[in-house]
């Protein structure tokens, strides 16, 4: 698995969201709507989601964590 492209949009004002990005890999599949949040122990990648009745369910997500290093590096 490769990254082929990184695209990546600041957000503005005040939030915990920083930005958006999105991720193409082996110019094949793109991953759009990656947030970049502001936690309490630092930024962190959430992967995208959908609200289904009270919570919020990853749609996309890195199975194993040497995938999701690769998008956090």
């Amino acid at each position: 698995m490769n990254i082929t492209e990184v695209r990546i949009k600041k957000t503005h004002g005040d939030t915990k969201t920083k930005a958006f990005a999105s991720v193409t890999i082996d110019d094949a599949m793109v991953i759009h709507d990656i947030r970049v949040v502001e936690g309490k122990n630092g930024l962190f990648v959430a992967m995208p989601s959908k609200k289904v009745g009270d919570k919020y369910i990853d749609i996309s997500h890195p199975i194993k964590a040497q995938s999701r290093s690769i998008l956090i590096d």
